[in-house]
Formats: structure tokens, sequence, C-alpha cells
């Protein structure tokens, strides 16, 4: 009933966890069973390990919160020596999260995390691109396709490209990707925010901006997937905002074919799986048989 299957990877319900809001999966075990979500998707992995952004970096908003975290992680040779062994004994589909300063790390990433273990990739194109003057990848689509292209020349595991909201025409951005070689879609990374404190009149974090993650950027990304799920062939994976089962089902209808939750992780660790369990409850009143049925069937 809940089963899907996004571009090769099998899970067992089409909820999965964002990568940034869940760790590399086993901070969460002693809340939640790993073996019934969907996919752990891991926190974003660069070549060499980032000690992360200075100052405050994290931020409560009213219906959401702004991070600003810098991508901290302690770098793909660690994650694949000590982290990804600890993720062997859990039946989960595995995906990495990755990002690079230049096109050419994205394919030495691919080429390394490219081990039995790990299930498919998500390129973060999010990243400042150093060899174009800190223009993010993820909005000119020239750039965009091309870490999508070099991705696919040095992995043969599934690539699911992680679509920014802070552009100009996010379909172009889709068509782009897909043309590449992206297997699936994921859509929408945070939308670029920031918050000041009136007392010091200082901005909030210590890296002045930060993205904007949760329930207020649902009805963007709601948009942002149906609008997508016309133009596109590939699956999409739905995010931003979800929090209860009916969030989810919001972004099946519009044409994701699996969804992840974030930033509700932070509020109820359980949250995938409350979510997977609520979906079903819904397919049950309603006499449906598959989850796929809910797919794309907003009457327009």
């Amino acid at each position: 009933m809940l089963a899907v299957d996004i571009a090769g990877i099998k899970m067992k319900t089409p909820v999965m966890t964002a990568s940034g809001t869940f760790g590399f999966g086993t901070e969460y075990s002693d809340f939640v069973d790993l073996n019934q979500i969907g996919a752990v998707v891991v926190k974003g992995t660069t070549l060499k390990p980032r000690p992360g952004n200075k100052g405050r970096r994290i931020a409560e908003t009213p219906a959401g919160m702004l991070n600003s975290i810098g991508l901290e992680n302690p770098g793909v040779e660690e994650f694949l020596k000590s982290i990804l062994p600890n993720l062997a004994g859990y039946d989960v589909p595995i995906i990495v999260n990755i990002s690079g300063n230049t096109v050419e790390e994205y394919g030495e990433l691919a080429a390394l995390l490219t081990v039995p273990g790990i299930a498919g990739l998500e390129l973060n194109i999010s990243c400042p691109n150093v060899k174009e003057g800190g223009i993010a990848f993820g909005t000119q689509c020239n750039s965009a396709a091309a870490v999508v292209e070099m991705a696919k020349r040095n992995t043969n595991l599934p690539v699911i490209v992680k679509l920014s909201p802070n552009v100009t025409d996010i379909v172009e951005m889709a068509k782009a990707v897909e043309q590449a070689g992206a297997d699936a879609i994921s859509l929408i990374n945070t939308l670029l925010g920031m918050a000041i404190d009136i007392h010091k009149w200082k901005p909030v974090l210590g890296n002045v901006v930060g993205g904007l993650s949760g329930p207020a950027v649902k009805p963007v990304a709601v948009r942002m997937v149906w609008q997508v799920a016309q133009a596109v062939q590939v699956p999409i994976i739905g995010m931003g905002g979800i929090v209860t089962a009916e969030d989810a089902i919001e972004f099946m209808l519009a044409g994701a074919s699996a969804v992840a939750v974030g930033t509700g992780n932070f509020v109820n660790p359980c949250a995938a799986q409350a979510v997977a369990d609520g979906i079903k409850s819904y397919l049950e009143k309603r006499n449906l048989a598959s989850v796929n049925q809910l797919v794309g069937q907003v009457m327009i």
C-alpha cells in the first residue's frame, strides 16, 4: 500500500527524511525505528571536512526556522570509514546528499560514494561555485546541468537533484537537470531569509542570511512541485514544511511520488513514521490500494 520505487530506490513508505535535519540517521535511532522509514537522506557531505559557519547558526521563526549551518560535516572519507558501517545494520535505503565547490568535486564525490550500502545520491546544487565567482550552481541552468552530467559520469547510482527555490523559473531549472540525466528531482530546498535583533540592531545569524524552512514555506513548495510535475517525466520528491500526513498528501496530489520531512523532525523525532502512518489511514478510509494513486491527482 505504501511502497514506492523512486528511480530504482525501493522504499517501504513514500516518506523520507530531508538532508540536514536527521543527522546521519543513527542520532535518531533512540526515538524512531529507522527500518520503518522510507529512506534516510544523510546530512550534506563534502570532499573535505568543514567546520561550518561561525556565530549563531539557527534561529526560530514564527512558522519555521532559519539555518546557516555552513555544511558542517566530517568529510567523505570519515563518512565512509566511520559512519556508513553503523548504518549497515538497518533495512532502510541510505541516500547521501553531496555538495561541491566545483563541478569536478561533485564527480569525485559521486565516484567515492558509489559503494555497497548507498542507495542513491542527492546533489545539493545550492552551493557557491568557486570557479564561477561564487554563483550557486542551482541558479543557472547550464551550471546545474554540468554538475548533473559530471555526477552521472562517475556513478551508476540513481542521481537525485535538489533544486533551489531561489530562482526566477523553477520549471526551467527542472527541465535542465532532467535533460542532463537526473533520475529524480527533490524540491524545494530552503528559501533565503534573514532575521534582525531589534535590541542589538544586528543580524541574528552569524552569516547574516540563512535558509528558511518549516510550515511557512509549504505553499511555495506545493506550488513548485505542481509546476514541475507538469513539465518533467522523472519522479519528484516533495518537501518544505511537511509536519503531518495531510501536508504530505497535498504534495503527492500536486505531483510528488515521495516526500521528505525536514524541520518537522526537530519538533517530533518520530515525524517521518507518523506521517507514513497517517497516509496509510487516509488510503484505507478512501479505499485506495496504493499511495501511487494519489500522485498528480489534484483536479484543476
